[in-house]
């Protein structure tokens, strides 16, 4: 253990799935996945003060008023995991500025989790090293890992089973929030209505999917037009049978530029890929001027990192 801090600051970042494929349902009722990760320069900033219990609150430009407060959230689990693991006896007080929205498909609560479990270990000089903290991660969600480890990636079982993926250069997104969230569980249902309905039409889910080589190649050559050929996401038909509005944006967005829109994890924020930043900043204008909420924002960017405040 190295000596405990006076307070952290930690900068964790949301992420767009520029690839996901959904195997078949399992019989514990999840399915594995084969997504393709990429960190964004949209990120939650977590302090972390030294206090006897453990409390979280939320500010910043995203209305956080809904989210819970209590043990239940995935911040203050994060916490609690990492002191049950090192028998660190204190608490924390978690002040997280919130810019990446909730249940938007870009992994906001698993960004928070990550800085919770880097902050807290900063702040306790518990030092458990990263391999430890990727493992209590794990259990924590999904894409929590991903969240501390950032960059590209390649996450298959339940996308927390990742190995980098090498690209080069800097992608420009631009992002479409929507005013409302979407449950996970709830496009995941629908996802296998979806396949339920069209089983004639659609190919059958394999039960272990994979990244196609497209996408690899096109990151590796960090070619903007390479990657919008192959921008998949398994969980789009079922996003847009939920919420019919966003094909709309989807279209406003390839109307006004974008090499390609999709809809990022399980939605309902739309990432819409831009040739280059000119391209980025005429359609973030243009997205503005048709009263989206928009933010442009580039990637790779790295994981979950201490800031010296």
């Amino acid at each position: 253990m190295t000596t405990p801090a006076a307070a952290v600051h930690v900068r964790a970042p949301g992420k767009i799935n520029v690839f996901m494929r959904v195997g078949t349902l399992q019989e514990d009722g999840y399915h594995d996945v084969a997504t393709a990760y990429q960190a964004v320069s949209l990120c939650e900033e977590v302090r972390a003060f030294p206090a006897s219990d453990f409390s979280v609150s939320f500010d910043g430009p995203i209305d956080s008023s809904g989210l819970a407060t209590d043990a239940s959230n995935i911040a203050i689990k994060a916490a609690r995991a990492l002191a049950r693991r090192t028998g660190f006896r204190g608490g924390v007080r978690l002040e997280i500025t919130k810019r990446v929205p909730i249940a938007g498909g870009m992994g906001g609560g698993s960004a928070d989790a990550a800085g919770a479990l880097l902050a807290c270990d900063a702040l306790w000089g518990t030092d458990v090293g990263r391999e430890e903290l990727h493992a209590l991660a794990a259990r924590l969600g999904a894409d929590v890992p991903f969240a501390l480890m950032g960059g590209t990636a390649i996450g298959t079982g339940r996308g927390d089973r990742l190995s980098p993926a090498l690209a080069k250069g800097t992608f420009h997104w631009v992002l479409a929030f929507a005013d409302f969230g979407m449950s996970t569980p709830a496009v995941y249902q629908e996802l296998d209505r979806h396949r339920d309905r069209h089983a004639l039409d659609i190919f059958p889910a394999s039960p272990q999917p994979f990244v196609d080589a497209g996408v690899l190649q096109a990151l590796r050559a960090g070619d903007p037009h390479m990657l919008a050929e192959c921008l998949h996401n398994d969980l789009q038909a079922p996003s847009l049978h939920l919420a019919p509005d966003l094909a709309k944006v989807l279209e406003l967005g390839e109307q006004n530029g974008a090499l390609a829109g999709i809809v990022s994890g399980s939605g309902p924020t739309i990432a819409f890929l831009a040739a280059d930043l000119d391209s980025a900043i005429s359609l973030q204008i243009a997205l503005s001027a048709a009263r989206l909420t928009v933010a442009r924002v580039t990637g790779p960017v790295s994981g979950a990192r201490l800031l010296a405040d």
